[in-house]
């Protein structure tokens, strides 16, 4: 314990200084401190610099070591109200007091989802939320258990869409508390008990919606492990949509409100109905046209059986005339004109090849007839042809338009005329016609 000084003792800053950190280290060597977090850094060597107050009416300084803070649990933010466990120091160089924190932990409900967070990693790594655990819910159940509260919001939702979607649902329900104390060890019993009787089919956990505090019976231990351990199929509906607790973790299924609960428990009647009268008229159709196939089958079978009766006999008679057919065969080949048939046949051959080597000589001396006159006919052809006939000293005789003139009384006295040679053509003009009777004309 620090020495108090006498009071005419004059001391100096550091001595006064030295002697109130031993009297606060001696007065608090161990407290608790709560207070919103305000003023958070973390030093380049990993020592927590912040202040804790109280409104605007206290704050005081801390500081936690480097090995310290690398055991925190959560990352600490201004704002957030914390617990803080440690010793009073004084810092001397500036005289300033402060807490050196061995612990900090988060405060009030800071401190609740900090354990639900722990929690729930223990769960999970038990498997408690694997999705493989989980099992299918019943398509069509008769009977649904409802563990929640009696009264309020919830319980109606749920009875209120059970009997709309399917009326002749059964519904039992277990009244339980569903927050405060004792909330979740009655949850779990009413779990328990279902799973003891089997009466139901399928079960809906849940309530209405609620702070996290009134949601928090959802979040024990011993309702996750009761839903877990359950037998029967379990949908968990609790508060609303942006509500999650550990009961949906571990549910079968997990609803957004406890009227979705009863949608995903229960099929709608009327679309039920509706799927039904199409199955059996599917199923109608399904036989007529069986009982149309098996028709023709049997008319298909009768005509099989018919053809199949047809080629039998149709294959005896073609046994029986190729049995006929090879008899007379054999006795036709036992007879003189059959053996003689390949020398027969080898004559009618060479007959063949000499009259075909007459028919070739025919047709060439035919050929060489028919040459021997289109010569001749074109020797007499080239002599009647005009250009011959005036090679002999004849000419052609025209007009100077070219009319060819035939006889002398054609053309008059003073007529230009053109006189065409075998070898080139004169122009001319007649000085006199002598006509056929002799008289010329001038």
């Amino acid at each position: 314990m620090a020495t108090v000084p006498a009071p005419e003792t004059v001391l100096s800053v550091s001595a006064l200084t030295r002697l109130i950190k031993e009297t606060l280290g001696d007065a608090f060597p161990a407290v608790w401190v709560k207070g919103e977090l305000s003023g958070f850094k973390r030093s380049d060597r990993g020592h927590l610099y912040f202040s804790m107050k109280e409104g605007t009416n206290a704050l005081i300084d801390c500081v936690m070591w480097k090995t310290t803070a690398a055991r925190l649990g959560f990352e600490p933010r201004d704002g957030t109200e914390v617990e803080a466990f440690g010793a009073i120091t004084v810092y001397e160089p500036r005289g300033r007091y402060q807490l050196v924190a061995e612990t900090l932990r988060p405060g009030g409900l800071g401190a609740l989802l900090l354990a639900l967070e722990e929690l729930k990693r223990r769960l999970q790594a038990e498997g408690l939320f694997d999705p493989a655990r989980k099992r299918p819910l019943p398509r069509y159940p008769m009977r649904i258990g409802l563990v929640t509260s009696p009264v309020g919001a919830a319980v109606r939702d749920l009875v209120k869409v059970l009997r709309a979607r399917w009326p002749s649902i059964g519904i039992v329900l277990a009244p339980v508390r569903v927050q405060g104390q004792g909330a979740a060890e009655e949850i779990a019993a009413a779990i328990a008990a279902f799973n003891h009787y089997l009466k139901v089919d399928l079960l809906i956990v849940g309530r209405g919606g609620g702070s996290l505090e009134d949601l928090w019976a959802f979040n024990e231990e011993i309702v996750a492990r009761a839903i877990a351990a359950s037998r029967l199929p379990v949908i968990s509906a609790v508060g609303h949509e942006v509500d999650w607790t550990l009961a949906d973790w571990t549910a079968d299924v997990r609803a957004a409100t406890p009227s979705n609960a009863a949608e995903l428990a229960v099929r709608d009647h009327a679309e039920v109905r509706r799927s039904v009268a199409a199955l059996r008229e599917r199923g109608a159709r399904a036989l007529r046209a069986g009982l149309e196939t098996r028709r023709v089958r049997l008319r298909l079978g009768y005509w099989q059986q018919r053809v199949d009766d047809l080629l039998e006999r149709l294959s005896l008679r073609v046994r029986d005339a190729l049995a006929a057919a090879r008899d007379r065969l054999a006795a036709v080949g036992g007879r003189y004109g059959l053996r003689e048939w390949p020398r027969v046949l080898a004559l009618r051959r060479e007959e063949a090849r000499m009259a075909a080597a007459r028919l070739t000589a025919a047709a060439v001396d035919g050929m060489h007839a028919r040459r021997l006159r289109l010569t001749g006919y074109e020797d007499r052809l080239r002599a009647l042809a005009p250009m011959r006939v005036m090679e002999r000293g004849y000419c052609l005789v025209r007009r100077r338009d070219g009319t060819l003139l035939r006889v002398a009384d054609e053309v008059a006295v003073g007529d230009a005329i053109t006189v065409e040679f075998a070898r080139g053509q004169a122009d001319a003009r007649v000085e006199a016609v002598h006509p056929e009777d002799g008289h010329g004309r001038e």
